[in-house]
């Protein structure tokens, strides 16, 4: 690593290219790998060009994120924001997720305000074009009324704690 640093005129340069394009070669310390389903590929819009995956998971996909708040400034920005979000989705041959939370929990809201922020999802995706997603949520993956699924799995974290140390 020290070597390919050397290359770089500075070490903040050195990072932002490691962040923004990380090497091909890093997954292959984790060992031998038996199928290309037996793990994940972590990768960053930027580093995913030319790259295609069978499933793809984009996280975030909310205005402020995708795209975001700091490339809105020039309607440049948002066409490249755009383009960016056309190469990521591009990359799944099969299957294709855009994942887009409820809510952003926040750290220093004011004392009796809510501590989280509701998300939008991002202008790339309008409403026009809805019905061409399929669309679930993480109470799709479980039946009955949440305050029947609440009851079912309620933990005494207390009991099981005591249980532990003993």
């Amino acid at each position: 690593m020290g070597q390919i640093a050397a290359g770089y005129g500075s070490r903040e340069r050195f990072l932002t290219e490691l962040t923004l394009d990380p090497p091909d070669a890093t997954s292959g310390r984790a060992g031998a790998v038996l199928k290309d389903e037996d793990y994940t590929v972590l990768s960053t819009i930027h580093s995913a060009k030319g790259q295609e995956w069978r499933i793809v998971r984009i996280l975030n996909v909310v205005d402020g994120c995708i795209p975001s708040d700091r490339a809105v400034g020039t309607s440049e920005e948002i066409e490249e924001e755009r383009r960016l979000l056309y190469v990521a989705m591009t990359r799944a041959k099969d299957e294709l997720d855009l994942i887009l939370p409820h809510r952003f929990f926040t750290h220093q809201q004011a004392k009796l305000g809510d501590r989280h922020v509701y998300a939008s999802r991002s202008r790339f995706i309008p409403d026009s074009i809805l019905a061409s997603f399929a669309t679930r949520s993480w109470r799709d993956q479980t039946d009955g009324p949440i305050e029947a699924r609440k009851a079912e799995s309620s933990v005494d974290v207390a009991a099981s704690l005591m249980r532990m140390w003993r």
